[in-house]
């Protein structure tokens, strides 16, 4: 279980991701490669949304692996993908809670 997963699945009874993950001012972390598909498919469904994206390339700023692994539990891949301090995982993860409307919840967006 992803540590996203686990806070996800730790909400109480009719709360919304909104509610207690944050909302609009949560800031979006992605940690990334310059090389990698699946982070340019990240960053072009937050791009369709007008969302803002701090993209941490990790071929540029290798010294931030260490916290991408420390965030993650250890998860190696890229995207990692953070709103506020949730823990969404990767691209896969992503598509899910944009398919689900969840994602939109997260950012605050509209429907």
């Amino acid at each position: 279980m992803t540590e996203g997963t686990r806070e996800r699945s730790e909400r109480g009874p009719g709360e919304s991701p909104a509610e207690t993950e944050g909302s609009s001012t949560a800031e979006v972390v992605m940690y990334s490669t310059n090389w990698c598909g699946y982070c340019q498919r990240a960053r072009n469904l937050f791009e369709r949304k007008g969302v803002a994206v701090r993209d941490i390339k990790l071929d540029d700023e290798p010294d931030q692996r260490p916290l991408m692994l420390q965030r993650t539990g250890g998860q190696r891949s890229v995207p990692q993908i953070f709103i506020g301090e949730l823990h969404v995982g990767g691209y896969d993860e992503l598509a899910a809670l944009d398919r689900s409307g969840e994602l939109n919840k997260l950012l605050g967006l509209a429907p």
